[in-house]
């Protein structure tokens, strides 16, 4: 009986997969995994097919997902599949109902914290420029701060309101709470190279303390290094880029490296936005090309910059882009080019670099790199 149920669902796999067309249907890796009773992998594999069918409501992936870690346990390849389900593009039929996007508006959905801060992809037909589907990726690999929201609710707060629809559990239409601003966003977004890890900027506006552009309009035009300090230390503080023109607004632009952050061990090394304004709820990143990303975005979400800030901010992302390092080097890099030389990476305290053999071997690593490429 076992037998026959896991070919009749290894044959549904095969279809479904053929159907969608698509490498990420996590169906296969539902079925694999080794936990829960027996036959229990390939039932929940077998179920999970109709989640991702078009007409199916959007949170019923995301309750998939749940199930899939409280049924088959919580190893890495059952959390692996789970988070897998989260991500899942649904099957929408591009000809019915202008290809609607449905993305689930249940903010106690997927329950599972592993799960929680992941959004999904979404048809590339509808995202065309991959806004969406990087911000999928970014959140697979960090996931957002998803305290008391939805996947739509993230999705909306980056700024791409305009490319999804909130459905709840019952297939009820739910609204962006933002209303007319979540489309606003996405034009910001685009403008200043929407991508990754955009943050909870409508939460981050509204945190936003009254007397912050008081602030900023009678702080004393002190060094670029004391600046960068005080904003570490007071959180709130704004401070005067030294480029000549650059006006950040309610936020002081610099990134900071540092072990420790978001729980990670002590030895692991991440970058993060320092000013709590301009991070919002921005996780901590290994990758610095996502934090340079998410703050460029915020600089237009709720800094009210000018246009040479941003285009400052735009340039030293690509500076760090090009620069290709993951250390203190590159946040003093970024630092540098948007006007606060000498800011302090490592407000928390701890070392302020990681160890000269880990910097050695990741040097040796990307050369490798390198060389396989060529």
């Amino acid at each position: 009986m076992f037998a026959t149920k896991t070919f009749l669902v290894a044959i549904a796999i095969a279809y479904v997969e053929a159907r969608f067309g698509q490498e990420q249907v996590p169906i296969s890796a539902i079925g694999a995994v080794q936990g829960g009773s027996p036959g229990a992998a390939a039932t929940v594999a077998g179920a999970a097919i109709s989640d991702l069918l078009g007409a199916a409501n959007s949170c019923a992936k995301l309750t998939r997902a749940d199930q899939i870690v409280t049924e088959l346990g919580g190893g890495a390849d059952a959390i692996a599949a789970a988070i897998g389900m989260v991500t899942a593009e649904k099957n929408t039929n591009p000809f019915v109902n202008g290809n609607v996007q449905n993305v689930c508006a249940d903010a106690t959905l997927p329950k599972t914290p592993e799960l929680r801060g992941i959004t999904p992809l979404i048809d590339p037909a509808v995202d065309v420029k991959g806004d969406v589907n990087a911000l999928s990726a970014s959140s697979k690999a960090a996931p957002l701060d998803a305290t008391g929201k939805s996947v739509f609710d993230l999705i909306v707060d980056a700024g791409f309101g305009d490319l999804v629809k909130g459905q709840d559990a019952t297939g009820g239409a739910v609204a962006a709470a933002g209303g007319a601003g979540a489309g606003a966003n996405a034009a910001g977004g685009a403008a200043g190279g929407a991508a990754p890890a955009a943050s909870a900027s409508a939460s981050a506006e509204a945190q936003a303390p009254a007397s912050s552009a008081t602030a900023c309009a009678v702080a004393p035009a002190a060094t670029p290094a004391a600046n960068g300090a005080a904003s570490a230390n007071t959180g709130n503080a704004t401070s005067v880029s030294s480029v000549a023109g650059a006006d950040f607004g309610l936020c002081t632009p610099t990134i900071s490296f540092q072990g420790g952050e978001g729980n990670r061990p002590a030895t692991e090394f991440t970058f993060q936005i320092i000013d709590p304004v301009a991070r919002g709820g921005q996780g901590e990143a290994l990758n610095p090309n996502i934090i340079t990303n998410a703050l460029c975005n915020q600089l237009t979400n709720v800094c009210k910059a000018n246009q040479a800030a941003k285009d400052l901010c735009l340039n030293a992302k690509a500076q760090v882009a090009a620069a290709g390092t993951r250390n203190k080097s590159t946040a003093d890099l970024f630092n540098s080019v948007v006007g606060f030389a000498g800011a302090v990476t490592n407000p928390a305290g701890g070392p302020d670099d990681v160890p000269a053999a880990a910097a050695a071997a990741a040097r040796a690593l990307r050369l490798r790199a390198l060389e396989f490429r060529a």
